[in-house]
């Protein structure tokens, strides 16, 4: 693979490209799709901002007073993007890739924040540094098409660290030769196995947060002179062998019109706090309840799904039919299946406690199966198809070809802007305003690091 390159590595040449970035390179689309992705994710970590699973990653860390979003105390640089990653990932509310899936803005918004306060940032580099590393992992997950999670990784937090890494880097104005060690330092900083599939326990929630610091520690290290591996993404022992070594990489995906086109650009806003790909099906099951459809006397609900999404959102089928846990339903078709059916709508109060054992929503989700559709786009595309069989012979069905909040039918910013309310109002702030205002003076790149402090409770 190293012949296709000539004499630079891949790293070499993402650092190459990575150092001749100025904020004036960036498009006006891709300005405002950074300054929508922080907006969302201040907003989400409000919403979680009283959580078990937050306070514990509070408590959990290095004092200091780097910005924690939506909390009084602060924390060391490292433990405030930990934490700030960990909470605007916790409710899986946040953005997604529909080429990957991986998710961006929980990685690289915790990761620039904290290197801006860190290196005392201008905000014109703050949103450089959020574009440059949105791009290299939504081109990364081009790169692996399904490779990562097929070899039992969190595709987010595994590329997510080299993506932190590289936002970081070239935020700071890091020359070629550090940005690539930065890189090749990052590679064994990658790691996130996805078995909290298995029993809804927390790890995923922190993937992102991890991936965003270990950004802030692979970029001191090689500023400092630490050397990396050269060959991290294609060597025998890099990256791309390591977590995907059940697919043939696409490397050119990752050169392919490189800072012409900004695939960054596409990013999905969820409509829906749950797994990315049950959404679809959430909006199919909403648009069958709007039709009135009986929810007595059925037999059986069907939904074609595709072959890679099965292990994580489908199987064990009983399990997934009866989520152990309020975290493990947000990646339950069949749970996400019946809110639609039985309530109309998908909330953050709807995946709860109590929810798991609503019987109401039991008994639809423990009728609702699927079956692999050879055909399915993903993941070029998140679909959503649902089949209902009733015991008098009676059928509905509804499919829906895209996600909503992508790519076919994107939210507009005043919905982007209403579901940051919605979630700072759910977070019990009062700040909705001010914090607003603070995210857009950062995405017009305006002002510098000292802003960030606003964004505390």
């Amino acid at each position: 693979m190293k012949d296709m390159f000539e004499e630079h590595s891949i790293a070499e040449r993402i650092a190459l490209w990575g150092a001749g970035l100025t904020p004036e390179d960036l498009p006006e689309a891709t300005r405002a799709k950074m300054r929508d992705i922080l907006v969302d994710i201040v907003g989400l970590c409000v919403a979680s901002r009283a959580t078990d699973y937050v306070g514990s990653v509070i408590a959990a860390g290095e004092p200091g007073d780097f910005t924690v979003i939506a909390q009084l105390q602060g924390a060391a640089a490292s433990s405030a993007a930990l934490v700030n990653g960990t909470a605007s990932h916790g409710e899986d509310f946040d953005d997604t890739f529909e080429g990957g899936p991986v998710h961006s803005g929980v990685v690289i918004v915790p990761a620039l924040l904290a290197a801006a306060e860190v290196h005392k940032l201008d905000n014109d580099r703050v949103v450089l540094g959020m574009a440059a590393g949105t791009e290299l992992l939504c081109r990364l997950a081009l790169t692996l098409p399904k490779g990562v999670h097929k070899a039992g990784f969190h595709p987010t937090a595994v590329l997510g660290a080299f993506a932190a890494t590289f936002g970081i880097c070239v935020a700071c104005r890091a020359d070629a030769k550090t940005t690539a060690h930065a890189l090749g330092i990052a590679g064994s900083m990658a790691s996130g196995i996805i078995e909290y599939l298995g029993d809804g326990s927390w790890t995923k929630r922190m993937h992102p947060g991890w991936a965003a610091q270990s950004g802030l520690r692979a970029y001191a290290l090689a500023n400092a002179g630490f050397v990396g591996p050269k060959w991290v993404f294609e060597g025998t022992h890099g990256a791309f062998n390591g977590f995907a070594h059940k697919v043939t990489p696409q490397p050119e995906k990752l050169f392919d019109g490189l800072g012409k086109v900004w695939v960054g650009d596409t990013i999905t806003f969820k409509p829906y706090p749950c797994g990315t790909m049950v959404q679809p099906y959430i909006d199919c099951a909403i648009a069958l309840k709007l039709r009135g459809v009986d929810l007595n006397g059925i037999k059986r609900i069907t939904c074609k799904t595709a072959e890679g999404i099965v292990h994580r959102l489908w199987e064990p089928l009983d399990l997934k039919q009866r989520p152990p846990t309020d975290y493990a339903a947000k990646f339950s078709v069949p749970y996400g299946v019946a809110l639609g059916l039985v309530r109309g709508h998908a909330d953050l109060g709807d995946f709860t406690p109590e929810g798991i054992i609503d019987p109401g929503l039991l008994d639809i989700a423990q009728k609702v199966g699927f079956e692999v559709d050879p055909d399915n786009p993903y993941p070029a595309a998140f679909t959503g198809h649902i089949r209902i069989d009733y015991t008098d012979g009676r059928v509905e069905e509804i499919a829906q070809g895209h996600m909503r909040g992508g790519m076919v039918e994107p939210l507009t910013r005043d919905q982007i802007d209403a579901k940051f309310r919605a979630n700072v109002a759910f977070g019990q702030m009062e700040n909705a305003d001010a914090l607003l205002a603070i995210c857009d003076s950062i995405g017009a790149m305006q002002g510098d690091y000292t802003v960030i402090r606003g964004l505390r409770a």
